[in-house]
């Protein structure tokens, strides 16, 4: 560094100090004025971000606003190690924290691309996306994110001198050791492994086992389990192992809802079962929140003890469950509305009893 040394040394002279402390002061200084340019480009950078119409600016913005001041400031700590004279093991000692910090940085800014990126993927603004998407787009930007922090890990310890290979030995010997002694924490980590790359189910997904009391909304997926906040509004955690192991139902991809529903009328009705059932399935065909590219059947299919069944097995367009259940009602009110127009009734539960009357009895005596 005997460049900063010559540079420094007219103001060494003048000021009196030392050329080594003229030198760190000035690169002190230096590193302030580049701090504050720093901040100030990048500001300017978010100014200009928000002005443009793509979003991917604003993903380099968020990316390098931090790392790129602390990258500035490991520039200046390298160049001032240049300058100490002599205590070597000191010097060698800082260079290594200087190394790490120059790798932490990196994975810190790699970190915060992938977030980043997973961000603008999800945002509102890109409109609606599948679940099985958000839950790839998720689980992509976790296990990039998990990846290069082990990389940086290793690296670190690389850059200390702990030899990788040896470590990497040892971890074939002792993970037989360890996997044996926290055998449920692999399996957890495992299973969660499994939930993002199988994807049967992403952060906000309505899921439900017909295998175990699991019912309500995925709220976070983590290493070792599972948050789902249940309807009536209590957290469950359920081990990452456990969705290996049961079936599971993600009512939230259903394409459709089923309405299906049995509809009775009198016998005393039976000549306009055929009309009732033409009408009820012209009024399906003409609705507009029925999906017509889905099973439609409408059938007299059964005669019970005290009415005539017809069967109504029809789809709505919307998964939504608010929404299903208006449609239903909407459905039904107009089913009884054809019964009524046709000049029937819906049946109810009836018992017709036969009394026999008794012959009256002779009305006179035998002789």
């Amino acid at each position: 560094m005997n460049f900063i040394l010559d540079l420094v040394a007219p103001l060494s002279e003048a000021t009196g100090f030392s050329p080594v402390a003229t030198a760190l002061v000035a690169l002190l200084l230096v590193g302030l004025i580049a701090h504050v340019i720093i901040r100030r480009s990048v500001q300017r950078l978010g100014v200009f971000a928000d002005t443009t119409a793509t979003r991917w600016d604003d993903v380099v913005y968020y990316s390098i606003s931090p790392p790129a001041e602390w990258a500035m400031w490991v520039c200046i700590f390298y160049l001032s190690l240049g300058l100490i004279e002599g205590a070597e093991t000191l010097r060698n000692s800082l260079l290594h924290v200087a190394d790490t910090g120059l790798i932490v940085l990196v994975g810190w800014l790699l970190h915060r691309v992938s977030t980043g990126i997973e961000k603008e993927l999800l945002s509102e603004h890109r409109g609606p996306l599948d679940s099985d998407d958000r839950a790839t787009i998720s689980a992509v930007a976790r296990l990039a994110r998990i990846t290069v922090w082990m990389l940086s890990i290793l690296m670190v310890m690389q850059s200390l001198g702990v030899s990788i290979s040896g470590l990497l030995a040892f971890g074939g010997i002792g993970g037989i050791a360890v996997g044996f002694a926290a055998k449920d924490l692999l399996a957890n980590f495992l299973g969660g492994l499994s939930i993002y790359l199988d994807r049967p189910f992403a952060v906000g997904d309505w899921i439900r086992s017909p295998d175990r009391e699991i019912e309500g909304t995925v709220e976070d997926i983590g290493l070792r389990i599972t948050r789902i906040r249940t309807f009536d509004q209590r957290p469950l955690y359920v081990p990452n192992s456990t969705f290996s192991s049961v079936a599971l139902e993600n009512p939230s991809r259903m394409s459709n809802r089923r309405i299906y529903e049995t509809v009775g009328v009198r016998y005393e009705d039976a000549n306009r079962v055929a009309k009732i059932v033409e009408d009820v399935q012209s009024m399906l065909r003409s609705h507009d929140a029925i999906a017509q590219d889905r099973t439609m059947i409408v059938n007299f299919n059964h005669m019970g003890p005290s009415s005539l069944d017809f069967f109504i097995y029809t789809f709505t367009k919307t998964t939504n469950w608010i929404e299903f259940h208006a449609i239903k009602e909407d459905v039904l009110l107009r089913v009884l509305d054809i019964v009524a127009q046709n000049g029937a009734e819906v049946a109810f539960p009836t018992h017709t009893i036969h009394q026999v009357r008794p012959e009256p009895e002779p009305s006179g005596s035998a002789t």
